[in-house]
């Protein structure tokens, strides 16, 4: 037994021997860099999406019925256009009555305005001729007096 705990003494202290050992080497050793990263590939980009065809206005259209469709609005519009057209016409004319009714307007007032300043006059000779009445009659009544 004292072989056995002697030899495991030994083993003890080889062990911690080769432990301390392992240590200092592990210690001394430099660090090594850190490793460069691959670089990461390139994204793809983004695609735009395709936009989709326009759908014709009228599907299923042949081309009589597109002549036709076309002849038909083209017909209207002429007919539109032809009645805004008479509409026109006849607001100018009614805008030539109104002009020459403020004209006949302008003129009545003109000759009222006229009449008005002889009627302002002839008041105004009798308001002087009153006037001059009046103290005739009071001066003379007071130089009799």
């Amino acid at each position: 037994m004292k072989t056995s705990i002697i030899l495991s003494l030994i083993v003890l202290l080889f062990s911690i021997n080769f432990l301390q050992l392992a240590i200092a080497f592990e210690t001394e050793q430099e660090p090594n860099p850190p490793k460069i990263p691959e670089p990461s590939p390139e994204p793809e980009p983004i695609k735009m999406p395709e936009p989709e065809p326009a759908p014709e206005p009228f599907p299923g259209e042949t081309e009589s019925e597109k002549i036709q469709r076309l002849t038909n609005e083209n017909n209207e519009l002429k007919q539109k256009n032809n009645d805004l057209q008479d509409q026109i016409s006849v607001l100018n004319n009614e805008n030539s009555k109104l002009e020459n009714k403020i004209s006949n307007l302008n003129d009545k007032i003109e000759s009222l305005k006229e009449v008005i300043m002889e009627q302002i006059h002839i008041i105004s000779d009798l308001a002087n001729k009153i006037k001059v009445t009046l103290f005739e009659n009071i001066l003379s009544y007071s130089i009799n007096m």
